[in-house]
């Protein structure tokens, strides 16, 4: 009985954690340095009226790329 709930008991614990996580980031945040003073092909940080978008252009040309290989590969 015990083996079938250890799923649950480590789901469980994975989203405590989480929570946890989520919970302080806020406060770690505010303690970081900006953000817009990494260069901008790292991170893109865009602020519009209480509004913050961050994204890693790299990460969404490495994406594509991945993407553009995978099409051609297995050509849909």
């Amino acid at each position: 009985m015990e083996s079938e709930l250890a799923p649950l008991q480590f789901l469980g614990i994975l989203l405590l954690i989480l929570g946890a996580i989520l919970f302080l980031l806020p406060m770690l945040l505010e303690r970081l340095p900006s953000l817009e003073r990494i260069p901008w092909i790292l991170l893109y940080v865009y602020k519009s009226d209480g509004f913050v978008f961050v994204t890693s252009p790299i990460l969404i040309i490495l994406s594509l790329i991945s993407f553009l290989l995978y099409i051609l590969r297995y050509r849909i």
